[in-house]
């Protein structure tokens, strides 16, 4: 199963992300695309729950598998721990790390999202195999979303674990993606401008032309 390469495209998607489209369809044509990583993120007004999100969980699932790529779930432990997921995906709110790691065993994926180098060095102790970092633009996608930082947290934790798979997220764009990689990071994690792009393909493909645009590691 493929982990981390150049450049990783980390896809994020719940049912409330795609608006008229059906999320299934966006997902198999990222996957198609080449997106590295998928999570399902399953959160918001409407969002599905109980059997109906076990069904769809299983149905990303599966179409993840098709195509070899990582499935992660956000948040919920419990669920992922049902349906034998690749892995778990958390922020400061939710979970504790170590916990986490314990329940989903070794052998698993477990991601934490950081906004400081403190909370990386946590993150690393409890087991994380890899940190979302970000915002590091403005983003409309998650309404708790903090003030934006820049590339300058991502530097800053490279700079302390170098071998620390880092992932920006917020406000990222095929324009803007080229600071992020610039920056250290092993992927961009992006939600609505993949979800929400008319050609999912092409916008897949132009996140990993970005890459080429950041500096020379």
């Amino acid at each position: 199963m493929k982990y981390w390469g150049e450049p990783s495209v980390y896809f994020i998607m719940g049912t409330g992300n795609v608006g008229e489209r059906d999320p299934l369809t966006v997902l198999e044509e990222a996957l198609s695309a080449g997106i590295s990583f998928f999570q399902l993120r399953e959160k918001g007004m409407g969002a599905l729950g109980g059997s109906a999100l076990k069904k769809f969980a299983q149905d990303c699932q599966r179409l993840c598998r098709i195509h070899d790529v990582p499935f992660i779930i956000n948040d919920n432990v419990a669920l992922a721990c049902e349906i034998d997921a690749d892995g778990v995906h958390i922020g400061q709110e939710d979970e504790d790390a170590a916990a986490v790691r314990k329940q989903i065993g070794p052998g698993k994926i477990l991601g934490v999202s950081v906004h400081s180098v403190e909370e990386a060095s946590a993150a690393v102790v409890a087991g994380a195999d890899y940190v979302g970092m970000g915002p590091v633009f403005p983003t409309c996608s998650k309404s708790d979303a903090k003030s934006p930082a820049g590339v300058a947290g991502i530097l800053s934790v490279k700079s302390i674990y170098p071998q620390l798979p880092i992932v920006g997220i917020g406000g990222i764009t095929p324009d803007n993606a080229g600071h992020v990689w610039a920056a250290g990071a092993e992927g961009v994690a992006v939600i609505s401008a993949i979800a929400q792009a008319e050609d999912v393909a092409l916008q897949v493909g132009l996140f990993k032309k970005s890459y080429k645009k950041g500096a020379v590691r």
